[in-house]
């Protein structure tokens, strides 16, 4: 049997990915098959999307025209060592979302084949993901086409040179992990400040949620917005004060060098 999409590890990014795709109809169950060693994790997939598991990866390999690499980059060569390309089979185009793992790395795993490095990230479980995505040689534009139209479907998407995917994934792949600090640490200062939890962090997260839609849609510089709530004497220069007393920009910063770096060390 042929699949439209195949997946090798059915973790949470896979489902955030195959969940987007299967609510937009742009693949019906039947046409998908995912790889995962946990039966309990397989039977969860069944369940939940009526889509067909195995554990034998090669199968998913030789019987999808689309292959999606979704396990841990710590594992990337333990999986890939098995699995061998038929040449008289179709040429599959291959996606992998794994952090820190290079075009050239992939290369060695499945020589000749046309290959996507993607590096999504978590919010596309609600349609709101952002990824980036940089294609070897030997993706056709139609595959590249193809591969654009599927994390559309999760989000935004851009095309960068391999070179700069490490600091994608330290910002916006690392980066949700981030912005959830950020809002616990508003919700907890509203507790400190006498609100209720439940109404802290509802405050917290659409305050979140709007800042950002606004940034956006008034495409306004991060910098503008915050002079604009920030009157003399004002309560904001307080708290923009006390965040620049505590190192609050230069922490994120560094947060971000530090999971660009990390990805720099996986792809060793």
């Amino acid at each position: 049997m042929s699949f439209k999409l195949g997946v090798i590890g059915g973790g949470v990014m896979a489902e955030a990915i195959i969940s987007r795709l299967l609510a937009q109809n742009i693949y019906i169950a039947s046409e998908i098959i995912i790889s995962d060693p946990a039966l309990s994790r397989r039977q969860w997939w069944e369940e939940k999307y009526q889509v067909e598991t195995t554990t034998d990866n090669q199968r998913v390999l030789d019987d999808s025209q689309v292959l999606l690499l979704a396990i841990k980059p710590q594992i990337f060569e333990r999986v890939v060592e098995g699995l061998t390309i038929n040449p008289h089979r179709h040429i599959p185009l291959i996606l992998s979302i794994l952090a820190g793992t290079s075009l050239s790395q992939l290369e060695r795993a499945f020589a000749s084949l046309p290959i996507i490095r993607v590096m999504p990230n978590t919010p596309a479980l609600v349609g709101q993901g952002m990824s980036a995505i940089a294609p070897n040689g030997k993706v056709s534009e139609s595959q590249l086409s193809l591969a654009l139209s599927l994390f559309e479907a999760i989000g935004s998407v851009i095309q960068v040179p391999e070179y700069q995917m490490d600091a994608v994934t330290g910002l916006s792949g690392s980066g949700p992990a981030f912005v959830a600090l950020m809002i616990e640490a508003l919700a907890d200062g509203g507790v400190a400040s006498g609100l209720p939890r439940a109404i802290a962090l509802e405050l917290a997260v659409q305050t979140v949620l709007g800042t950002a839609e606004l940034v956006k849609q008034k495409n306004l510089h991060p910098a503008l917005l915050k002079d604009q709530v920030t009157s003399p004497g004002g309560t904001t220069i307080a708290g923009v004060a006390a965040l620049e007393e505590k190192g609050f920009r230069s922490a994120v910063i560094s947060a971000v060098k530090s999971a660009y770096l990390r990805s720099q060390e996986l792809s060793l």
